[in-house]
């Protein structure tokens, strides 16, 4: 878009009164209708500034009315280079009723001007393409235009289709204009355009003014700073694509018969028609066909569109499924930035081939321009998250970050964190841009508060039981440890929950709530490691060689530089077991590592064995000794004998010793 100052210096190049003379016939024409104005117009009823103002004036043809009325308006008539010199960088002047309408009439007629020269001047060369000059003049007419827009209150229209929307409103109210009577420029309260009237000296204006014998309102805004409106009314810019079907059949004057309207909705491009589009005139004439202001080759264009720009996402995650899953963390987040960076790209193609090249108007403009608004701030929000994901995965798994006093988990849930709120910021501003009066769903928000956090008590719950366990350090990622019958490496800490990598490597998933209310066993925070054996002795063992036993087995440990012999280092006996002369050896090992504790445990235990078996002792293992015995039976009564004689039954001692000699025979 070029600036409004090489705009001034573009229409500079022009003679002067060559563009006075185009700048007067406009207004010219539009004020046939005027009868006797300087003697015989009806004077005009003020009612104050806050009521409407009505003007009647009778229609005429008289040809000495016409001819009177030239003078008067080229003397009234503003000069587009002196507006677009003096204030370069201004909206038209919209001080007043008169202003506002003249100030449209002047930047139409210079814009249909130009557009017609270079349109002209393409379709009867040989080019490609529009020459550096013709792109530049097709720029002046897209800023003169834009400027004319600015005359009407198009806060009805989403914000997302104003721009495309806003140019048919000003094109259909062109045609409007071309094709009814206007009354004089001096009968339309106010003052000619470039005045610029303060606030304070329009006092005397009406509220609202109507144009004669139409429905076309041009309502005073409120004003800012001393600033000063009047646009057309919300509710005639609604009429005006009703209004232009009501007069488009009918000709024109200023513009000699063509309706530059009907020309852009109906061609490619932005203004002048491409080259390609020799290609449809060639084609069947039933392409030229119109449903819904669209001609038949601009709807089969259209769902071309749609089908491609939905197949390439599509092909995108399947591809993404077939491949193999990166190992690398990093390389895991950089392909999700392919998902939302390719709607992203597929969604700005699509809509400048739908607006620049296709020339999609109206209503299905609208719907398409929300559409396509919505998918890319989606895309801008998730590609904002997948951003900020990246960058906690680039800070946690550096190896030039320090770690000593980091933690990875608290780190990367707050880059998360944080990272949702960028997108949810992202889509609100996203919503507001559609649209979406995103300030009264918040407000909304604020009445249903109560319902919306019983809804997410557990949700809410389980984020304070997360910031529970950082904030008392419970627990870290790469610790081991157990609760209430559960064990396992803790992997993540969430914003939900808390992941541990059980020994048998299942995961087990624990809500932060109820992690923070249960009973934790932190086996990686020990600063030293408890060695507590009890080893037996056989009972063959005599009483030197346990005490020699026991010497030793001390004397080894107090000279161990791991074994801690200043805390509570015993070697003693501690009982006789079952099967054993037990010997108790309790220390501390001076490591926190669990691999190298085991390495010092089986060195340990090695050293004891062989002190044991240098002392002619071993270790005992459950056994049985079974005593066999001579039975003398029962004791006998007094004054009673013994049985004699081999008729006797034998006595208890002599069946055993039967059963000894039976057992030793065999």
């Amino acid at each position: 878009m070029i600036s409004l100052r090489s705009l001034s210096s573009f229409l500079g190049r022009f003679s002067l009164p060559g563009l006075r003379a185009a700048l007067v016939v406009v207004p010219v024409a539009f004020s046939v209708t005027a009868t006797a104005q300087q003697s015989s117009a009806p004077a005009m009823e003020e009612t104050g500034p806050s009521q409407t103002q009505q003007v009647t004036t009778e229609p005429s043809a008289s040809a000495s009315t016409f001819a009177s009325g030239i003078g008067d308006i080229e003397r009234s008539s503003p000069d587009l280079q002196t507006l677009l010199r003096d204030y370069p960088i201004s909206p038209p002047d919209t001080t007043s009723p008169r202003a506002s309408l003249e100030s449209f009439l002047v930047l139409m007629a210079e814009a249909d001007r130009v557009w017609q020269e270079v349109r002209d001047e393409f379709r009867d060369s040989d080019q490609a393409f529009l020459s550096e000059d013709q792109s530049r003049r097709v720029e002046v007419v897209r800023l003169l235009i834009s400027k004319a827009r600015e005359i009407f209150d198009l806060s009805d229209i989403p914000e997302t289709a104003r721009t495309s929307v806003g140019v048919e409103i000003v094109l259909q109210f062109q045609e409007i204009l071309d094709r009814i009577f206007l009354p004089s420029l001096e009968q339309i309260p106010g003052q000619r355009a470039g005045s610029f009237l303060h606030a304070k000296e329009a006092s005397d204006l009406p509220e609202r003014w109507t144009l004669p014998g139409t429905s076309i309102v041009f309502q005073r805004s409120d004003a800012t700073k001393g600033d000063l409106k009047y646009l057309v009314s919300r509710e005639t810019v609604d009429r005006i694509p009703e209004d232009y079907e009501s007069v488009k059949m009918f000709p024109t004057r200023s513009d000699k018969g063509e309706d530059f309207y009907e020309y852009y909705i109906y061609t490619p491009g932005y203004l002048v028609a491409p080259r390609w589009y020799d290609l449809i005139l060639a084609g069947p004439d039933w392409l030229q066909n119109q449903f819904m202001s669209q001609a038949y080759w601009q709807w089969i264009a259209l769902t071309l569109l749609v089908l491609v720009a939905v197949s390439i996402p599509v092909m995108l995650q399947r591809w993404n499924r077939w491949r193999a899953v990166p190992l690398s963390d990093v390389h895991r987040r950089l392909r999700g930035f392919q998902q939302p960076l390719l709607q992203l790209i597929v969604v700005i193609t699509f809509r400048y081939l739908v607006d620049e090249q296709i020339n999609i108007t109206g209503a299905p403009m609208i719907a398409i321009g929300t559409f396509s608004s919505v998918v890319m701030w989606v895309s801008l929000a998730w590609l904002a998250y997948q951003s900020v994901d990246l960058l906690a995965s680039y800070v946690t798994k550096n190896p030039a970050m320090p770690t000593a006093s980091l933690d990875s988990s608290l780190l990367l849930s707050a880059f998360r964190l944080f990272g949702l709120a960028f997108a949810v910021i992202t889509l609100g501003y996203g919503a507001t841009r559609i649209g979406i009066p995103i300030y009264g769903v918040i407000a909304g928000l604020g009445v249903g508060g109560l319902a919306v956090a019983l809804a997410a008590q557990p949700t809410l719950e389980n984020l304070i039981g997360g910031v529970i366990l950082y904030a008392d350090r419970m627990v870290r990622v790469g610790e081991y440890c157990e609760f209430e019958g559960f064990s396992g490496t803790v992997e993540a800490i969430g914003i939900r929950s808390t992941r541990l990598r059980a020994l048998d490597r299942t995961l087990i998933t624990v809500a932060n709530s109820d992690l923070a209310k249960r009973k934790i066993v932190n086996f990686s925070r020990r600063d030293r490691f408890l060695f507590r054996h009890t080893i037996g002795l056989r009972y063959e063992t005599g009483r030197d060689q346990v005490m020699s036993v026991v010497r030793e087995i001390h004397g080894f440990f107090s000279s161990h530089p791991k074994v801690l012999n200043q805390i509570a280092l015993r070697v003693s006996l501690v009982g006789y077991g079952t099967y054993s002369v037990d010997i108790e050896i309790f220390s501390y090992i001076s490591t926190s590592d669990r691999d190298e504790f085991l390495m010092i445990q089986e060195e340990l235990l090695l050293e004891i064995s062989r002190i044991i078996k240098e002392n002619g002792s071993d270790f005992a293992f459950p056994s049985n000794v079974t005593y066999l015995g001579r039975d003398s039976g029962l004791p006998t009564a007094k004054g009673e004998e013994r049985p004699q004689g081999k008729n006797k039954a034998p006595l208890h001692g002599d069946r055993t010793d039967d059963l000894m000699d039976m057992a030793s025979e065999a």
